[in-house]
């Protein structure tokens, strides 16, 4: 069960850091795109091997080994008593959405792999947080369960938005400043 256990955490560890890195080169990849020759010419072609082997070759296997380890593990924990408790229904639902993220991600993947960028570097750094409010969300769910309110949870995951957005403004306004 530990071993199991173990290697859900270390798939999620990696799936996660895949989807953190990968809107970093969308963004790469997107500024690269805006460039002249010969920056444009050298760089693009950089960032989409770099894009291919983090998507293909790390972000996807956890995704999926994630999601064969983490029931597997709940399939151990429960035996035949399956039941599902009010965080872990919560916890589901924000895996779920997860999941979703991921497939957005697939989708910038398969536009930038063609040559079409339809997001701004700034719309990416935004969407590039998302993946941080699941991480947070998910984790004290998983660790605080019970003990934490639903109420406070919510309130705590709207500031943690605010807080995420408000630094994006001001790194943009500083990015502003120095062009």
């Amino acid at each position: 069960m530990l071993y199991i256990k173990a290697l859900h955490i270390i798939f999620i560890v990696t799936w996660f850091s895949g989807m953190f890195y990968i809107v970093r080169l969308f963004i790469y990849n997107t500024e690269a795109n805006e460039k002249g020759e010969p920056d444009r010419s050298i760089l693009m072609p950089q960032f989409n091997i770099m894009i291919r082997r983090l998507w293909m070759g790390i972000t996807w296997p956890s995704a999926v080994l994630t999601l064969i380890f983490g029931p597997l593990m709940w399939y151990k924990l429960m035996g035949d008593h399956f039941y599902m408790t009010d965080w872990l229904t919560i916890k589901l639902g924000f895996v779920v959405g997860l999941y979703a993220y991921h497939y957005s991600l697939h989708v910038i993947y398969a536009q930038q792999a063609k040559g079409i960028f339809k997001y701004t570097s700034n719309q990416l750094r935004i969407w590039n947080e998302v993946a941080t409010i699941f991480l947070i969300a998910i984790i004290m769910l998983a660790v605080v369960k019970q003990g934490m309110s639903l109420v406070y949870g919510l309130l705590g995951l709207v500031l943690i938005i605010i807080l995420l957005m408000s630094a994006i403004k001001i790194y943009k306004n500083i990015r502003g400043k120095s062009k």
